[in-house]
Parts: structure tokens; sequence; C-alpha cells
């Protein structure tokens, strides 16, 4: 797997001056939610060359957790637990909303060695410090972490986000509605940061649904992955509200696209390191970087039609796809009930089981809703209420169900 590329540039060690970490884009360097006013005069003393870039408001988790519901994830987040009695819950509310690349800092009351690991080692926090807080403290602790000196160490470590590939088995079943519905439900259910990237660099039709026009770059990405920096999703990615974007290309149709295998894994790692959830809306039949995509998808829909054609190219897709190496298929079946279809039982006789998630035939809603630039899911509840298995599929596990090594890898901890 080639190297992580760094989201955020930087800077020297706190010793030679100047900013130890710059903004990339909207985000912000180091953001900061403390309690009381001694634990922030600790940080601006202990931190003297971070003053010009950290932001310190006042508050706890819980306040950290409202803002970044709102705000950009900035790469640095120092947040404070004290005076809380569960602060696993509220540290996966956090989680949830930020994006798995973000370096998290935690102080709190306890100081007991137990929990210390538990911070640092099950949940995947960067560093941990008890109250009171001392200038020293903070300068010994939090300065080389904030001046990238663990950037070494953080490097070994897997990080990332759940991949989602959406595919259709022939063209024209409702793919692409599939995916963008998709994403824009996990961007507003989960409140997690959501990238759609749509690799039909010809004649993709994301964008049209959307209500904007992809511009370049994305095709060079794929082409020519040395010549994508650190500010290629923020010059790339379109926003699509405040919690999902768009990453996408409208080449001309005589041109020739040939994305590669390596373009297209470097594209995926600098999504999976920005966002919660990334959703492709992939081309069939898959070409090498295709291929790729699956392989790193955790899950692949397989979108067909109530058609003779539909079913015998979904049986043929599905066993390509788990030999490209996608840990799960999910069948869906779209337009159920159009006039002419197969019936849903002979559907499932075709397929030898039940599709996973059937969705109707909404023939006047979806192409309103494509022609209007929206998306059809916020509008029409019969799409909502046939996507929710789906939706509850591929979400993240509730809260109660959520082990420890869910945070590690939303914080971007998580062990290879």
């Amino acid at each position: 797997m080639p190297a992580e590329p760094r989201m955020a540039r930087e800077a020297p060690d706190a010793g030679r001056g100047g900013p130890l970490v710059s903004p990339v884009g909207d985000r912000p360097a180091c953001l900061a939610f403390v309690a009381d006013e001694a634990s922030e005069a600790a940080l601006r003393g202990g931190l003297p060359d971070l003053l010009g870039s950290l932001q310190i408001r006042r508050g706890d988790v819980r306040a950290a957790t409202r803002a970044l519901e709102r705000e950009a994830t900035p790469s640095i987040l120092i947040i404070d637990i004290g005076g809380m009695t569960e602060a696993v819950p509220a540290l996966e509310a956090l989680a949830a909303v930020c994006t798995p690349d973000v370096r998290v800092l935690v102080i709190g009351e306890r100081s007991d060695i137990a929990f210390y690991r538990q911070m640092t080692r099950d949940l995947g926090v960067a560093e941990y410090l008890h109250k009171p807080l001392t200038r020293d403290t903070v300068a010994r602790l939090f300065g080389p972490l904030l001046a990238g000196q663990a950037a070494a160490a953080a490097e070994a470590l897997g990080r990332g986000s759940q991949v989602v590939s959406v595919c259709g088995a022939r063209g024209g079943c409702g793919a692409t509605t599939v995916a963008v519905n998709l994403a824009v439900q996990l961007a507003a259910t989960s409140r997690g940061h959501v990238a759609l990237l749509d690799l039909h660099l010809r004649g993709g039709s994301a964008g049209l649904m959307l209500g904007v026009r992809p511009g370049t770059g994305l095709r060079v990405a794929l082409e020519q992955p040395d010549r994508v920096d650190a500010l290629f999703l923020d010059r790339v990615g379109i926003p699509i509200g405040d919690r999902l974007r768009l990453i996408a290309a409208e080449e001309p149709m005589d041109s020739l696209p040939a994305p590669t295998e390596a373009g297209l894994r470097q594209v995926l790692e600098m999504l999976r390191h920005r966002f919660n959830h990334v959703v492709i809306d992939l081309p069939m039949p898959p070409g090498a970087a295709e291929r790729a995509a699956l392989a790193a998808s955790r899950q692949t829909v397989l979108v067909l039609g109530p058609d003779i054609a539909g079913i015998r190219d979904a049986l043929a897709l599905r066993k390509l796809i788990a030999g490209c190496g996608s840990s799960q298929t999910t069948l869906v079946l779209n337009r159920s009930g159009m006039p002419g279809g197969l019936k849903p039982k002979l559907v499932e006789e075709g397929l030898g089981a039940a599709p996973d998630v059937v969705l109707p035939d909404l023939p006047k809603q979806l192409p309103r809703a494509a022609n209007l630039g929206r998306p059809a899911a916020p509008d029409v509840p019969a799409l909502r209420r046939a996507m929710a298995p789906l939706m509850q599929e591929i979400s993240a596990l509730p809260a109660a169900q959520a082990a420890p090594g869910l945070l590690a890898r939303l914080f971007g901890r998580a062990r290879a």
C-alpha cells in the first residue's frame, strides 16, 4: 500500500520557530475546547509557537461535538472531559462527526494509569493529560505531537473510513440514483462526513442529480497520481451541504480516460483520511482501477432491475465482485413493480434467493427530482423507507454496540 498522504502540512519542530501546523483549505489547524480558565492558560503558556493557529473555546467534549456538527474538522483537536462520569459515549458522539484523520488530544481529571491506557491504546487518543495542567507538561507532552515529531509513528497505524461501492448489473438500472441518495442519506442521518466519488468520467450523472457541474482534476489524479497534492480534495470536491462532497469529472465524449490502479488507490486513500464514509458510483464491467475500488470496499451494492438480463448479469457480477476481494455484496432490486417487469417472486427464483433490498418503481418522483437537480430521498418518503434497510446495514453501529475499536478507527489510530 502506498504511503499515506498528509492532509495537513506539518511545520518544523517547536524549537525552530514558526507555526507548528498550518491550516489546509477550510480546515483550522488546531482547535481546543477547555472547561476552565487555568487549563486555557496552561495551553497558551505551554504552546507559544502555536498561538497564531490555535483557537481556544470554553466548553467540554459535548460542546466540541455540537460545534463540529456544523464546522470543518480541525487537523488537531484538544478536548476536555473533566467532570464526566461516562467519557466513552461522549467520545463516540464526537468521533461520529469528525473526519478520520483528526489527531485528538484529551485533558481530564482522572490520573490513574488504567484510564490513561484506555484513552491512548483502546480509544485511539494521541495523548491524555490530567489536571491541573502546567505549562511544562503541556509543552513536554503535547508539544512534540503538535510539532509533528510523532508523524512517523502515526504513519505506522492503520486509519481510514468505510468504503461502499455501488454498481449496476446493467446500464439504466438506477445505480447512480441509489449511490446519490445513499450518500445524501448517510450525510443527513449519521452527521458524519461523506464523499461521493463518481468514476463515470464521461457521461456521469451524479452531478446532474445534485444540481452541480463537476470541474477538472479527477481525471488527472486517476491517470497521473504523482501530480496530486494535499489540496487536491479542496480543489476538486464540490460541497453539497455541510457534510457531503462530490468528487466527479465531466470529460468530453470523444476523450479516452485511462484511470490507473495506482491513481485510484491514492485518491481513495486521501478520501478515507478526510471522510467517515466514501460512496463510489462504479462503472461496470470493471477495469483495473475499478477492481482496485472493489478490493478496497467493505461493501458492494449491486443494483439490478426486474428483468431477465439484469438477473443474469447480477449473478455473473456477484461472482466477479467476490473474486476482487470486496468483503460483502448487497443485492438491491430497483424499480420493483414497474409495468412489464418481472414479478418479485420470479426475480427471487432467478437469483436463487430474495434480494437484500427492494426499491419500488417511482416513475414520476425520481425523474422529476433528477430534472430539478435535487436528490430524491429528502422529498420522497417511499424511497427513504425502502432504503432504510440499506442505510442500517451501511451506517455505523448504534452507540450501545460500538466497540472501542470503532473510536480508534474514526480517530485515525486503529492498528493495522
